[in-house]
């Protein structure tokens, strides 16, 4: 679908204003109504933009992010690997943890919010860590037939829903700097 007729600032907008009605409603409460309402919009607008609701909401998250895991380059993986994990500040973490739980959940019973969420919002990130991984590689940083390459993103993923899980708190950037050294790292053969 075409975006064209809205400026990064208005979809910007858009985009923020559909976070924050998640967070307030939850994503089965949250209506193209009640986002059109939000943003001054018409529905018509927000059809011609996104397909429904799941494209929005996975756009939204996928704007949301500081940095792409795919445009992170410090010329090592551990650098990489501390840079994408330290991308939010403690707050945001702790705000997108309980957002992202929300919309775990959700997507079990909606299929097309799961299959959103995975192509616009998981598998780029996938994809950039795949890139990440390979410039490892090729620096020699680690070796190529590694078992543990294929498991960074669950080691990565779990780490930070496992934390408040177990201990009852959200991740945190020194928490999850720490997994990376203490367990990526040396799943890595780094």
């Amino acid at each position: 679908m075409g975006r064209s007729r809205l400026t990064p600032e208005r979809e910007a907008e858009l985009y923020a204003a559909v976070l924050d009605l998640l967070r307030e409603v939850g994503y089965d409460a949250l209506t193209m109504d009640a986002v059109a309402t939000r943003t001054h919009a018409s529905k018509a607008t927000l059809y011609r933009q996104w397909q429904g609701k799941p494209e929005l909401v996975a756009q939204a998250l996928h704007h949301h992010k500081p940095v792409q895991v795919a445009d992170i380059d410090t010329g090592s993986l551990r650098g990489d690997l501390h840079a994408m994990v330290s991308r939010a500040d403690d707050c945001e973490m702790e705000r997108d943890c309980a957002l992202l739980r929300g919309l775990v959940r959700a997507a079990h019973d909606n299929p097309d919010l799961h299959q959103a969420l995975r192509d616009l919002f998981v598998n780029p990130d996938i994809s950039g860590m795949d890139v990440m991984l390979a410039r490892a590689v090729e620096r020699g940083e680690i070796p190529a037939g590694r078992p543990a390459l294929a498991y960074v993103p669950h080691m990565l993923i779990g780490a930070f829903v496992a934390q408040q899980l177990i201990e009852d708190r959200p991740p945190n950037r020194a928490f999850l700097a720490d997994y990376v050294d203490a367990v990526v790292l040396p799943a890595l053969g780094v």
